[in-house]
Formats: structure tokens, sequence, C-alpha cells
């Protein structure tokens, strides 16, 4: 790996946990545990459509480690990494689908399926920390948050990624 692409990772996981302490700092829009706005998902969207899937994926693992044992605790780290790591391979996957050429979702739709399986993600390892199915009783309200949520970042990284350039062949 060359030093101009560690770089850029460096700067990326920085951005991404910077956003991270920033959402921790606003408080609770809704009294449903774990309704966020995703703001660091924004930069692993943005890493997705700019860079290598591989090169995304690596950057929120990053992300999520850091965070974690940063501003977080074990449980934490495992929700955040069942949520992020369901998110990006869904977000992923809907990336990749082609039609004629074309892309079949803009960022809004796939930024939209990563907001929702993100929280889906979440609710499964809780589920399998408490034993019980009633933390599904929150689905319905996290679905519709994952939803609003996903839709407004993948809004941001379409504005975002007009603005940035393709990833340098040379890294």
């Amino acid at each position: 790996m060359n030093v101009k692409k560690v770089a850029i990772y460096g700067m990326l996981v920085a951005l991404a946990m910077v956003l991270s302490f920033l959402e921790s700092l606003i408080p609770p829009v809704v009294a449903i545990p774990g309704v966020k706005l995703g703001l660091t998902n924004l930069v692993v969207m943005a890493a997705l459509y700019r860079m290598k899937p591989g090169d995304a994926l690596f950057i929120n693992i990053i992300r999520i480690v850091l965070s974690g044992i940063t501003f977080g605790n074990g449980f934490s780290l495992i929700y955040s990494l069942a949520g992020g790591g369901l998110s990006f391979f869904a977000m992923w996957s809907l990336f990749r689908l082609k039609k004629e050429g074309k892309r079949v979702f803009s960022p809004v739709g796939v930024g939209a399926i990563g907001g929702v399986t993100h929280n889906i993600g979440q609710l499964a390892v809780a589920f399998f920390v408490m034993k019980t199915g009633g933390v599904f009783f929150y689905l319905p309200p996290l679905l519709i948050s994952g939803v609003i949520s996903g839709t407004v970042i993948g809004i941001i990284c379409g504005l975002v990624i007009k603005r940035l350039p393709r990833e340098d062949p040379q890294l």
C-alpha cells in the first residue's frame, strides 16, 4: 500500500470518527433507542462510490473499531459491527446492480437500504443478547427512521460524489 492511499484512508477514517463524535453530541429526537442520523455512513457511501468496494469496507471496519474503542464499549462495538457490516453489504449489493450499463439504484436508494439494514443488524444482535423477541417491538419505528435518515444521507452523498474525483489509478 502506498503512502497516498494510507493518507486518504486516514483522512476518511478521521472524518467518519469526527462525524460519529458530533452525532453523539446531538440529543435524541425521539425516545426510541437506536434512532440516529447515520452521518458516518456518508463517508462509507462516498468511499463506495469513488473507491473500490474493498477500500470502502476497510474504512468502514476501521472506523467502527476505532469509534467503538474510543467512544463506546464492547457491546456498542458488537452492535456497530453488526449494523455497519449488514448495512455495507446491502449497500454494496444495490450499488453494483446495473441494467444496460447504468446503475439501477441512485445514492438515495442505496442510502435508504443502508439505514434500514443497519437497524435490522442491530436489532438482530439485541435479540441474541437479550434473548427476547420483545426487541422487535422497535422494528417499525426503526425501519421508518432508517429510511428517512438513509434517504437524507443518500441525497447528501449524491451531492458530494459529484464533486469528488474518481479513485486515482495510481493508488
